[in-house]
């Protein structure tokens, strides 16, 4: 993709943030999926870790390498016309400056990035840790002239015994990744906590990510907690197939 289409649809997905409260972004994992779910009429598409590695055969928690992930997202962003964000984890033990690289020239024009170092036995990067990385992507989208949307996730919440224990350490830590130039921010596992999501989206001044499930939520309810983006993580592909088990099963010998 030429770098004017790639500029074109980073904005365009910036821009998309701001006219809709919360943007939902269909967590796709193929060609077929970001088809289906462009043609529904979504304006933007996520491609998720753990539905694109369950769609190959491989593991979540990077268990392909960065050029086996790009390789496999390239064709999904050559067949929509919508732009594409694209979940790295936790950037593959690239730097900063080569994850942006290697994105934006398969013409992505976001990423998700968490602070569960999987290639180092799933430890959790400090709060500055993850700052300084998600501030050197904040640099090299800028060095490049592509206004990537960088979304900042923490598995704070997800790690914790008692979630609410660790409320002001999330805070804490996504005010941090507010300021080091993150787009958005995304406290994983407190979908379904009312009063966790009113925290977060009250405490920073950017977009708070949800994950959702495309049947069991209700968007509204998101809209009223102040949410401002939602992706479906593995769900959408995991209400597919339980869908597609209840149309097949009464085939089944």
């Amino acid at each position: 993709m030429d770098l004017r289409t790639t500029v074109e649809r980073a904005q365009r997905l910036k821009q998309l943030h701001v006219d809709y409260k919360p943007l939902v972004l269909p967590t796709v994992w193929d060609v077929w999926s970001a088809r289906a779910a462009a043609g529904a009429g979504f304006p933007a598409l996520t491609v998720g870790s753990h539905p694109l590695a369950e769609s190959r055969g491989a593991d979540d928690h990077e268990g392909q390498t960065f050029e086996e992930v790009l390789a496999a997202v390239r064709p999904i962003v050559a067949a929509v016309d919508v732009p594409v964000s694209v979940d790295l984890e936790a950037g593959y033990g690239q730097e900063p400056a080569d994850l942006i690289t290697g994105l934006t020239e398969i013409g992505g024009v976001g990423l998700n990035i968490e602070d569960t170092v999987h290639s180092e036995g799933g430890r959790l990067r400090s709060t500055q840790e993850h700052a300084r990385y998600i501030a050197g992507l904040r640099a090299a989208a800028e060095e490049a002239g592509i206004p990537v949307w960088v979304n900042g996730r923490t598995d704070l919440f997800l790690h914790a015994e008692n979630a609410s224990g660790v409320l002001d350490e999330a805070i804490e830590r996504l005010r941090a990744l507010e300021q080091a130039g993150a787009d958005s921010v995304y406290p994983v596992r407190i979908q379904d906590n009312d009063d966790l999501l009113e925290a977060v989206t009250g405490a920073v001044g950017i977009p708070v990510n949800s994950t959702a499930h495309p049947v069991k939520h209700d968007l509204e309810r998101f809209r009223r907690l102040g949410v401002g983006r939602i992706t479906y993580g593995p769900l959408l592909q995991l209400a597919m197939t339980d869908a597609m088990k209840d149309m097949l099963r009464p085939w089944a010998p």
